[in-house]
């Protein structure tokens, strides 16, 4: 077998030539260089394989638009075989929507048409080929392991998404992907370099005008589509948006078509007369004794019984199903299904409808990551209130932590500021570990306090092995097991949420303060639900219940979640926060949903003529969990060297210990004690410790302590870091990124 040798590349060898080289000697070299290329490629011209095929590149090149309309739908089809893991159900989306495949296949054909303004025709189709496929496997990819599929906010999140990496893939598999990776490249460049040339003569400025001509074909391509419902311009489900209108299409739509166009008639003037001279920038109360306000999204939850083709071996939600007949409710329209968790919370926080927003967009990774926006938070706060969201999972999830920042919230509690010790078998934290940390929210300040909530506890996806050995809740009726395996474990996590309500009504009567409780679900379960098989015969239906102790009178009716919170303000008697002053104004009346879309964009992306200068918000003032850590004593570990324990209050496992502004290995114990690892202290040593998120973000910081004498003291007041208005510009920016 012939041995490949490996040359080492004579670097210096080569700048030193270069330095005694004069501009001729470099010119000339250049044009060797430049005639040994032209003698290979006119070799390969004149080769005999070249010959050969020559009759074959000029039948191609002539007939070149229908080869590239058949290799798109070859790439087409290509695409959604990878995306939906399955030949069989691609070619059913293929013959049973044709013209959804064929509008698909002709946007994969209009960026072919690139290829006449390059000689290299054959790397060009090659590289557009490469490029669509490879687009094809990072979503089919990432719906091996997750339910939503790739889209253009995961670009816009690539950061947040590569710390992630390793949580959603193993080791061995993101090998083959780097090495997959790396194959795919070194073809490409190979044929950059082999790829044949163009021979003939180059029209570059008609090649021009037949990239605008078929751009234009395809916006009128495209208007038909939307007007004649082949596709959709809105997705309440992104996952079964790809599956209904293709991939090429949706990921599209998702990256082009963001935000709130400017609607018909945006001006000063429409917005000064939706104003009516002020009156919904007000902020008043009828209500001589404001009560807390809380609200609870629970995760993936609806009324299981709902479902018709499964029978229940008893009711999942006794509790919440006895506040149903004593207080409001009724059916909760939310805007998205299976999925989409963040855009039910943002239309109830906001009171916006996210209809008018681009399909599959997700306003809390693109404009509320970044920008300012009036808020419940923010309506409450005029009116005297603490307010306060909690999450029982990571702060960076969803880019909460910037969010609420930029909503107006006075504190975030995620789950770096918990100790959560129960877990579900999916590993998601149960919902319980959220009632004591509502109560420290509330506890903060003799303040009356908004509360948001999310909950985490019914996330998908849904096991559909049996691993509840004693389900407290039966599942039967159904023939396939799997799918009862799912439903089994769905319908006792819903169980121990309903438990969960239950314990924090019980928390908040017990502290004898008037108080209301909105619980709802943010949407339907991922369990390729139908319409009809539910009782109510629509998808986008969870439930809510308003509990409190203040006497409001029962008002049962269906509502959609960007109503819920100025349904709730107006039953409170609070008219405050612009959108919410618009719906307890303008709902059922003339054009409302019409200029609901024009206040939407007037405030996100106009010149917010509605706030006439008075802004509601300009920045944001949170501060990420409502108790420090505190550091009480240090005992060195008995039979350890360098180790010590650290005692205080309030530790986690996301608490890090920082020496002279090092991060220092360490192990979480209980609430109360971290074990300090391999770390000889000495006299005078800063010690600090750090509640970190994901991405080695820096959440919060306690105060310094000085190593002295063998125990620790408050550093002196000059030495402690000045704290900033939040946690983005105290922590944003400190070499303070290394995670353990």
């Amino acid at each position: 077998m012939k041995k490949i040798h490996f040359t080492k590349p004579d670097i210096k060898g080569k700048l030193k030539e270069l330095r005694h080289m004069s501009k001729a000697d470099i010119k000339e070299k250049h044009q060797r260089k430049k005639e040994r290329r032209e003698r290979i490629l006119e070799e390969r011209r004149n080769s005999a394989f070249a010959r050969k095929m020559a009759p074959v590149y000029r039948f191609m090149n002539r007939f070149s638009l229908i080869f590239h309309a058949l290799w798109a739908m070859v790439i087409n089809f290509v695409i959604e075989v990878i995306s939906r893991h399955s030949f069989f159900e691609a070619w059913e989306y293929m013959t049973e929507t044709p013209l959804v495949f064929f509008y698909n296949s002709f946007m994969i054909f209009v960026t072919f048409s690139v290829v006449y303004l390059f000689r290299r025709r054959v790397f060009t189709r090659i590289l557009i080929s490469v490029l669509w496929i490879a687009l094809g496997v990072i979503n089919g990819a990432m719906l091996l392991k997750r339910v939503t599929p790739f889209n253009a906010q995961d670009l816009k999140a690539l950061t947040e998404g590569l710390s992630l990496f390793t949580n959603y893939f193993a080791v061995y598999e993101l090998i083959l992907l780097g090495v997959g990776t790396v194959a795919v490249i070194i073809w490409v460049i190979a044929m950059w370099r082999r790829g044949g040339q163009y021979t003939g003569k180059m029209h570059r400025w008609l090649a021009l005008l037949g990239i605008g001509f078929w751009c234009v074909v395809y916006m009128f391509v495209s208007d038909q589509a939307v007007d004649k419902r082949v596709v959709s311009t809105y997705f309440g489900n992104i996952a079964f948006a790809y599956e209904d209108y293709g991939l090429p299409y949706c990921f599209s739509a998702s990256l082009f078509n963001t935000g709130i166009d400017e609607p018909n008639g945006y001006s000063q003037e429409t917005m000064d007369n939706i104003n009516k001279d002020g009156k919904l920038t007000e902020t008043k109360t009828d209500s001589e004794k404001l009560p807390n306000i809380i609200f609870v999204q629970l995760e993936s939850f609806f009324d299981p019984t709902e479902v018709e083709y499964y029978q229940l071996s008893e009711d999942p939600i006794p509790n919440l199903r006895k506040m149903f007949q004593n207080y409001s409710t009724g059916y909760f329209k939310v805007p998205s299904v299976g999925a989409g968790t963040a855009n039910t919370e943002f239309e109830v926080l906001t009171g916006m409808n996210m209809r008018y927003f681009g399909p599959g967009e997700y306003p809390f990774k693109t404009k509320l990551k970044t920008e300012v926006c009036e808020s419940a938070a923010t309506a409450l706060g005029e009116l005297g209130y603490g307010t306060h969201a909690l999450h029982n999972n990571g702060g960076n999830f969803y880019s909460r932590a910037r969010v609420f920042n930029n909503m107006g919230f006075d504190s975030f509690t995620s789950k770096e500021f918990m100790n959560i010790l129960q877990l579900t078998p999916n590993n998601w934290a149960k919902d319980d570990i959220l009632v004591e940390h509502i109560m420290d929210a509330m506890d903060t300040d003799e303040r009356q306090d908004f509360i948001f909530t999310v909950s985490v506890q019914g996330h998908g996806d849904y096991p559909t092995e049996k691993v509840l050995e004693n389900p407290k809740i039966k599942v039967t009726g159904m023939e396939d097991e799997e799918r009862q395996n799912a439903w089994e474990y769905y319908v006792n996590m819903i169980y121990e949420m309903d438990q969960f309500a239950q314990h924090l009504v019980e928390a908040v009567e017990a502290r004898n303060e008037p108080s209301v409780i909105v619980f709802y679900g943010d949407h339907l379960p991922t369990m390729g639900l139908e319409a009809k098989d539910l009782k109510n015969r629509y998808l986008y239906n969870t439930n809510y219940v308003i509990w409190d102790n203040i006497g409001l009178e029962k008002e049962d009716r269906n509502i959609p979640s960007y109503q819920i919170m100025s349904d709730v303000f107006e039953r409170l008697e609070i008219h405050s926060g612009t959108v919410f002053n618009y719906h307890q104004t303008r709902r059922q009346t003339k054009d409302y949903l019409k200029d609901l879309e024009l206040l939407q964009y007037d405030i996100l992306y106009g010149e917010k003529y509605v706030y006439n200068g008075d802004l509601p918000i300009t920045e944001g003032h949170m501060r990420m969990g409502v108790k420090d850590v505190i550091l009480t004593d240090i005992v060195p570990q008995l039979g350890e060297e360098d180790s010590y324990s650290l005692y205080g209050e309030n530790f986690t496992k996301q608490s890090k210990i920082f020496v002279n502004d090092e991060q220092q290995e360490s192990k979480f114990l209980n609430n109360t004690r971290v074990q300090l690892k391999d770390c000889k202290l000495e006299e005078g040593d800063i010690i600090k410790v750090v509640q970190m998120g994901s991405s080695s973000t820096v959440f919060h910081t306690s105060k310094k302590y000085v190593y002295q004498g063998g125990n620790l003291t408050l550093a002196p007041e000059e030495e402690q870091d000045q704290p900033g208005k939040n946690w983005v510009e105290e922590f944003e920016g400190t070499d303070e990124k290394k995670e353990e």
